[in-house]
């Protein structure tokens, strides 16, 4: 089992910013990945881990993801993550505590990073972090925030799925096919809403009782046993639970087509994309295709922008991944190793431009 301190050996972002709170027995990790877009942004995620050298590992490859998410979509800004660590569900005051505890400790980075919505948190609870920070987003829409980023993020699972259809099957449309969406909470559950409206057929499977089986009876869709995720046979799988669900195990068991969903870190490791590529899956790179509410965050609360040219940008992602589909089969590579390699194109780029730094790299 890997300590905190290995965990750090093998970081390669700019810096952690680790807190112990002693009230709650939380730990509290917020991760900056890396800012040569811009100011580093990325969602606030509470969970219990196994230890806190998970939850550390966590916001590492959360944050990495971030870099990589908005330099793929080309937008001003850096890759960065929080993980609140939590030893059991924490409720009323010990989660308001441990909320401003967060919000004075991103204040104290003085504008380097700033905070969102995340698995395990609530615009409600980014109310609570912007007592104590400027550096906040993602709050009630009725405090001028844009609330909830679930249905923002389905919206571009959506147009994802949509654009991995034309590449597997030669058409956008998903009327008619077979979709199991595995988790049913604030992205799933208005995903599986619109495909369904579009005509597809839905396969729906949730780990907390009670949630497909009341999902299906509204859209008209089958609920699948969690046991049976993976080898039920469908089109398109689509994951928007938790990650590292594709890996040397699972991918073998997998019977569909497509794999695109909005869930974060989707490989166990990178080699595993090689293993669903061989199989002749096609699988939507998730820091491309889950950018939808990262997308509303940052440009209706920081770059101003209106919902239709929101709507519009975050519909685009169906250009970004016709993009990286077509070239990665023009290379005969899988979809990960093209869209990093476009990630990486924009940040070198990004990094070439800055004042000096031909001085720099010469230095």
């Amino acid at each position: 089992m890997q300590s905190l301190e290995d965990r750090y050996r093998e970081w390669d972002g700019e810096f952690v910013l680790t807190r112990y709170d002693a009230a709650t027995g939380s730990w509290i990790f917020i991760a900056i990945h890396d800012r040569t877009l811009g100011t580093a942004a990325g969602g606030c995620r509470m969970s219990i881990y196994g230890s806190p050298a998970d939850g550390l590992r966590d916001a590492m490859r959360l944050a990495r993801g971030m870099t990589y998410k908005w330099a793929a979509i080309d937008f001003p800004f850096g890759g960065g993550k929080t993980v609140l660590a939590v030893p059991r569900p924490l409720e009323h005051a010990e989660r308001e505590r441990l909320l401003l505890r967060l919000g004075e400790l991103i204040q104290t980075l003085n504008g380097a990073y700033g905070v969102g919505v995340d698995l395990g948190t609530t615009p409600e609870d980014m109310a609570i972090v912007g007592r104590r920070t400027r550096w906040v987003f993602g709050l009630p829409a009725a405090q001028g925030g844009s609330g909830d980023p679930g249905p923002w993020t389905a919206l571009g699972v959506h147009a994802g799925i949509r654009a991995s259809c034309r590449h597997a099957y030669g058409s956008a449309s998903v009327r008619g096919r077979s979709i199991l969406v595995q988790g049913l909470g604030g992205v799933g559950a208005p995903l599986a809403r619109g495909l369904a409206a579009e005509g597809a057929r839905l396969l729906l499977v949730d780990a907390i009782p009670g949630r497909a089986e009341a999902l299906a009876g509204e859209i008209g869709a089958e609920v699948v046993p969690p046991e049976q995720a993976y080898t039920r046979e469908c089109d398109i799988f689509a994951p928007c639970a938790i990650g590292a669900i594709l890996n040397e195990r699972s991918i073998p068991r997998f019977r569909c087509r497509i794999v695109a969903g909005s869930a974060n870190n989707q490989f166990e490791r990178d080699a595993d994309a090689a293993l669903l590529h061989q199989r002749g899956i096609l699988w939507a790179p998730d820091f491309v295709i889950n950018a939808g509410g990262a997308i509303a965050h940052g440009s209706l609360e920081v770059l101003g922008w209106t919902e239709r040219r929101v709507r519009e940008r975050i519909e685009g992602i169906y250009d970004t991944l016709d993009e990286v589909f077509t070239e990665a089969e023009n290379r005969g590579e899988s979809p990960l190793d093209e869209a990093t390699r476009r990630a990486a194109r924009i940040l070198s780029d990004a990094r070439a431009s800055r004042p000096g730094a031909d001085a720099a790299a010469g230095s």
